[in-house]
Parts: C-alpha cells; structure tokens; sequence
C-alpha cells in the first residue's frame, strides 16, 4: 500500500481474519468473496484516509463493498477500473453518500481497484461504511428480507471496538428488547426483529433526540408513571407497523418504501417533547408523554450499564451518568413499569434502552448506539 500507515486496520484484518475461520457454515459456504487480512487492512486503510478529507467542505460519507461486479445487479462500471485510493474516494463520495449506494472494490492482478457503483449486494458481503471524519463501521450484508446490516467492528481514530456476541444478553433481556438484540445474533430472523432495529436506527438518525416506550398490549397500567392528561393520546390505536406484520403472518407482499414511512413516521413522533407510547405490537398509543414516578415507589439511584463491545464489562452506574433529563425518566420508568422498556436516543447519537433485570434486582441499561451506526 503506498497510503500512510493506520495500525487500528490491522487489528481488524487480524481478528477478522479469525473470526472468518470460526464462523457459522452459513457464512462460510457462501458463494460470496472473502476479503484477506491484506485486502480487510488496505480497504479500511484507504477508508480511515479518505474520511479526514473534505470535499468541497463536505466531511467524507460513504460504504465501500468488496465484491466483483459479477455479482452486483444493473451495477455502474468505471472502464477502465481505477486504483483503490483515499483520494479519489474522498472525490466520489458526493455521488454516494446516500444509503443503499457502495462503492464497488475488486482485487485485479496485485491491485484493488474501484470497478464503480452498485445498489445491491450478496448476502455477508464485506462492507466498510465511512460514518464521519475518523469513524469506519465494519459490517457484513445479513439474510434477507432485512435491510440492516450486521456491524462488526467500530473504528474510531485509535480505538477499537468489536462488537460482543449476544447470547447472554438476550438470555437476561425482556422478550421485546431480546428481539431487539436477537438480530444481531444468528437467531436473529423475524421481521418484528427487523422492524425494531428499524425504529431504532430512525430514531437515532433524526438526531433531535426521543424518547419510546413499549409496554405490554391491552394493559393500562403505564398510564400510572404517565401525568395526566397526556397532550396527544391515540385512540384507537394506530396500526401502521402493526398491520405489516399482519400481512406477513398471511403471506401476503408488503411495500419496502411504505414500511419505511411507517417507520418514519413512527421515529417523528419521538422526536417530540415528552415520551411515544406504544404497545408490543408496534402500536402506537401517545406521544408528547411526560414520564413520572409512581407514588411511594422509590427512585432509582443506580442502573447496571451493559455495552455489546468485547473486552467492555458490566458497571453500575448513576443514570445521570449515562445523560439527563430524558434517561432519568427512562430509568424511573423501567423501574415502575418493569413488563415494559424504554428507548432513549440522545441528540450526540447514543443510544440506550432501559429495561427490568429480574435476574440482577435492578434496572438494566443497554448502550446500543454501536450496533445501530
């Protein structure tokens, strides 16, 4: 590689390249390519490099596939293919920043070389995203029918960080945020699975900050931590989310693009002042929601913080400790509520969701934004 050095690459090649060998046979048998530790260090190289560069003042955003085109449908091709390098990425990255484009990187002879653009990928395709100035996720393309890719690694200057494998906080986590977590394991396969992580990336993307709260269907007892009378309550409730699923469990199709309005839509509403309610079905019930505590309950003091990242144990914390207002109430509410959970997304990106822990006595925070970048 004739781009400066980036040791953080290096780390990630190596383990990935163990982490290949152990892999599911699902993973293995796949007629998709498997990147080197050579090719892993020089994409993600060239990724770190062309991140700290401005085009026309615009920070560096874009996702980098390791896939010939052979395997891309209706791809754009470049003739001729031109070399892998931080700088022409940089100058590319405006005609690609938009989700769902890849630049498409293929080894020919000694060199990786760009070959163009594509829209689609293979299943546990390779994937580099560029987030921001210094900030690379590793993640591979998941089984359909979801849209969400699986992260791996996150790299930030020289830090870090795997992601954990997922057995023992689903085993510990509420049935709602066990599905949750469950897409990010090799259990992971339903679409309520895939419409959670959805809701929870949209709300994190709109970047205003929200606060959810799913409790039990055909309940009423969250309206106790809720003050009264909630500014905007939806009765019926609305089954935009809801009536996917319906359609699924028939076997009948559903729209991608409307699926994700819904989702949208959903993610708006917590963008409001005040706490979306929703059931278990992805029904929504209020927004604008002000969180209080129950009377004569006590106030919670310390909540066990949880992070998906290896090497990373569990601590307990001051919820004020994980931010303000907003995850206060989310712990109080947990706490209160604790057949229901909480999702927080703070305006810096994190991401936290607060559940009961009836193993551990106490309100269990999950830090998540590493799985949703």
């Amino acid at each position: 590689m004739d781009e400066a050095s980036y040791p953080a690459a290096r780390t990630v090649a190596r383990r990935l390249q163990d982490r290949f060998a152990s892999s599911p046979a699902a993973f293995k048998n796949s007629a998709t390519p498997k990147p080197d530790a050579g090719t892993i260090e020089e994409i993600i190289t060239n990724a770190f490099w062309a991140s700290l560069r401005r085009e026309e003042g615009h920070v560096t955003r874009l996702s980098i596939a390791f896939l010939p085109p052979e395997q891309s449908e209706r791809p754009v091709t470049l003739n001729p293919h031109v070399r892998l390098e931080s700088d022409l990425l940089s100058r590319l990255a405006p005609a690609v920043e938009k989700p769902g484009i890849h630049v498409g990187v293929w080894r020919y002879g000694e060199e990786l070389c760009i070959w163009g653009v594509t829209r689609t990928v293979p299943t546990w395709c390779f994937i580099v995203e560029v987030v921001g100035p210094g900030l690379l996720v590793v993640k591979f393309r998941r089984d359909q029918p979801t849209t969400k890719f699986a992260n791996v690694a996150v790299l930030e200057g020289a830090d870090v960080k795997f992601i954990e494998q997922q057995a023992a906080m689903i085993s510990e986590a509420p049935p709602v945020l066990g599905s949750l977590l469950a897409f990010y394991s090799s259990a992971g396969r339903n679409e309520s699975d895939n419409i959670l992580v959805k809701v929870a990336t949209a709300m994190r993307a709109h970047g205003r900050g929200g606060s959810l709260l799913v409790v039990p269907r055909n309940t009423d007892g969250w309206l106790d931590s809720i003050v009264q009378p909630i500014t905007y309550s939806l009765i019926p409730p609305f089954p935009d989310l809801n009536t996917f699923l319906q359609r699924i469990e028939q076997g009948l199709e559903t729209s991608p693009l409307s699926l994700q309005s819904a989702v949208d839509g959903l993610a708006g509403l917590t963008a409001v002042d005040g706490a979306t309610v929703i059931t278990d079905q992805f029904e929504p019930l209020a927004f604008g929601a002000k969180i209080m505590s129950r009377d004569s309950v006590q106030r919670v003091e310390q909540v066990l913080l949880t992070e998906p990242i290896e090497g990373v144990p569990d601590t307990t914390v001051d919820p004020a400790h994980l931010g303000g207002t907003r995850h206060l109430s989310a712990a109080q509410f947990a706490h209160d509520q604790r057949d229901a959970i909480a999702l927080i997304a703070s305006q810096d990106g994190q991401f936290t969701v607060f559940a009961w822990s009836s193993t551990h006595n106490i309100v269990h925070a999950y830090r998540l934004d590493a799985l949703l970048i």
